[in-house]
């Protein structure tokens, strides 16, 4: 149930300064509720702005984001439960969210115009964060005009990136809202050794996905290694072979490291020199080795993963995390020591022979050595019920002997993987000073039966249950009766 305070709402409806459900949306370029005028200027600014990740090579962030967080009532949560991201548990709190952030826990005090959210002894979360998905770059409806998640014509595609193949129109990320979903991870695919850059979004509704890129979120670059590089290059000239694939690695890595130095020099020298050639692809790898790009590795084999903490040394840049993962159990204690994510999926294996030697405990044995363990979807269905999949894992441990406590497992889509995407201090927590970010639960969040009733993104209100109006609904999300059904 929702209250006002109503001291402040007629100026509010009148200047429609306050924003929430009680102003119509202004015209621009993004649903999410910026004016053209903001977003421009939002776009100027970044770009006059001076660019700190700039060290080898030319501008390697010239494409900002034209997201603002529209603005929104002060928001009061009263009596909720809450699962805070940090591995506590908060029973019968009020959370006050206010300019876009989470502003007190607990001792909140609602100011007057605000809203209240009566939660009812309800379970309050932060948003969920899917860090492995393809939505936008493979939108639904899956037919081949729509497949640009696979740039494969080259082993090496580094110079891709996955925000110009994004469409944000695509029906699933309204499914993956109602599934609390507030923050994505838009990788390409993992047909290549290095497959390109990746996107972080918000789940907000735009025209553009300029409106829903996170503002200034570190890139990615997504990796594969294994059976994918060689299976789709091993009768075009290789790799053909895990070792194949190792080389083309350092071969890369070496002319990226070549190409950092040329820039090296031509910036020491000054204005006089000539600048040195740009080169998309190794721009992006020097990136990397810079420690502006993160690394996002596609890698099932425990051996195989070894293997590339072991490239990384050689070449002094860091892994953030290996995707799907399936053998990470055997490898855990390495993770954990050299700070490397396990993006795993609960029970989602034995589709080739690299996924076979997969187990339900993954990523708890992941979480018991004090590794990183992060539960991923890949998928547009899976993105819907990342909790439902946690708790797979939660009763797998259980059976196993290990319990783990609602309050830590819940890290795995919101603190964890908030850190593998270099945004720890923005979201993935329910703390004062951090984005507001969150969902209210309709009952036990790990519970099959339990839905999300409502969800803020920087305060804002995106989804509520009851109001399904609130965002425009895609007609793939429709349906369509059967032809029979469809006359009178």
């Amino acid at each position: 149930m929702i209250k006002l305070r109503v001291g402040l709402l007629l100026p509010c409806l009148i200047l429609g300064a306050c924003g929430g459900n009680l102003t119509l949306p202004p015209l621009g370029d993004s649903r999410s509720g910026q004016t053209s005028s903001s977003a421009e200027k939002n776009r100027q600014t970044q770009a006059s702005a001076p660019n700190k990740r700039k060290q080898s090579g030319s501008d390697r962030a010239p494409f900002g984001s034209s997201y603002e967080a529209p603005p929104s009532l002060p928001t009061l949560i009263s009596n909720v439960n809450v699962l805070t991201g940090t591995g506590e548990q908060l029973q019968g709190v009020s959370v006050l969210l206010q300019s876009g952030k989470i502003v007190s826990i607990d001792d909140a005090e609602l100011p007057e115009g605000g809203v209240i959210v009566e939660g009812n002894g309800r379970w309050l979360t932060p948003g969920i964060i899917d860090v492995h998905s393809h939505l936008g770059v493979y939108p639904e409806p899956a037919i081949p005009s729509h497949n640009d998640g696979n740039e494969i014509v080259s082993p090496n595609t580094a110079k891709v990136w996955a925000e110009h193949s994004v469409w944000p129109q695509d029906p699933a990320f309204e499914k993956a809202l109602a599934g609390g979903v507030t923050t994505l991870q838009i990788l390409p695919g993992s047909a290549n050794l290095f497959g390109g850059r990746g996107v972080t979004l918000k789940n907000v509704s735009s025209i553009t996905m300029q409106g829903m890129k996170f503002p200034n979120a570190p890139h990615s670059l997504k990796m594969a290694c294994g059976e994918n590089p060689k299976r789709v290059y091993g009768d075009k000239g290789g790799p053909a072979t895990r070792m194949g694939n190792m080389a083309g690695y350092r071969e890369a890595w070496i002319a990226a490291s070549a190409y950092r130095d040329k820039w090296a020099a031509y910036k020491k020298k000054g204005k006089s020199a000539d600048a040195p050639d740009r080169d998309l692809m190794l721009e992006t790898l020097a990136g990397v080795l810079d420690g502006e790009i993160k690394v996002h590795n596609h890698c099932y084999r425990a051996d195989e993963m070894v293997n590339m903490i072991d490239l990384a040394r050689e070449f002094n840049y860091k892994v953030t995390a290996f995707h799907h993962a399936v053998e990470a159990y055997k490898v855990a204690p390495i993770l954990a020591e050299n700070d490397v994510c396990a993006v795993v999926w609960a029970d989602w294996w034995g589709f080739k022979q690299e996924a076979a030697d997969m187990i339900r405990e993954n990523a708890a044995l992941v979480h018991a050595v004090g590794g990183c363990a992060i539960i991923h979807s890949d998928d547009g269905i899976q993105t819907q019920r990342l909790l439902q999949e946690v708790a797979k894992v939660m009763q797998a441990a259980q059976v196993m002997g290990y319990k783990i406590r609602g309050a830590d497992a819940i890290k795995w889509v919101t603190s964890n993987a908030a850190k593998s995407l270099g945004l720890e201090n923005e979201v993935g927590s329910i703390e004062a000073g951090k984005n507001a970010d969150v969902v209210l639960w309709s009952g036990n969040p790990f519970s099959v039966y339990t839905r999300a009733d409502m969800v803020w993104i920087d305060g804002v209100l995106q989804y509520d249950k009851q109001q399904p109006g609130l965002r425009a609904t895609a007609d793939f999300n429709l349906g369509i009766l059967k032809p029979a059904e469809d006359r009178p």
